[in-house]
């Protein structure tokens, strides 16, 4: 049923109902349009269609719309993760890095030449590595 006391529309439509989680509660399409002579416009977010004494309009707005959006956007990314994220573990094995012991595959060596600076003249410990080919400005 849409419209109010005054301008409704009813018809029965027969459907589906799936149990999984998805972000639609329904999905209505052609046949739901031309039951009700419905005309969906997506620019503005409006739906018309004929009632008993004149148009019945139903509407939302766009803050409204992209609150939607982000809430099935979230809950898609939840399902992927939830069947993505066991395979995952499963194939994956875990890397437990020992941090105590020095790599010289991943040392930090400058490409040009650098000199040290103080950061606090009052700490003389706290130095920064610049490099020594910048330019003046």
């Amino acid at each position: 049923m849409f419209g109010d006391c005054a301008n409704f529309r009813t018809e029965v439509l027969t459907f589906e109902v799936v149990d999984f989680p998805r972000s639609y509660h329904a999905i209505l399409g052609r046949l739901w349009y031309t039951k009700f002579m419905a005309v969906p416009n997506y620019t503005y977010l409006k739906l018309k269609m004929l009632g008993p004494s004149s148009i019945i309009t139903v509407g939302s707005t766009f803050s409204h719309a992209y609150t939607c959006d982000r809430e099935h956007y979230e809950l898609a990314t939840d399902i992927v993760n939830s069947a993505e994220l066991p395979k995952l573990g499963n194939v994956a094995a875990p890397a437990i890095l020992d941090y105590n012991e020095p790599t010289s595959t991943s040392a930090f060596r400058p490409t040009e030449e650098t000199k040290a600076v103080e950061v606090n003249p009052s700490d003389p410990t706290k130095m920064v590595q610049i490099g020594t080919n910048l330019p003046t400005k």
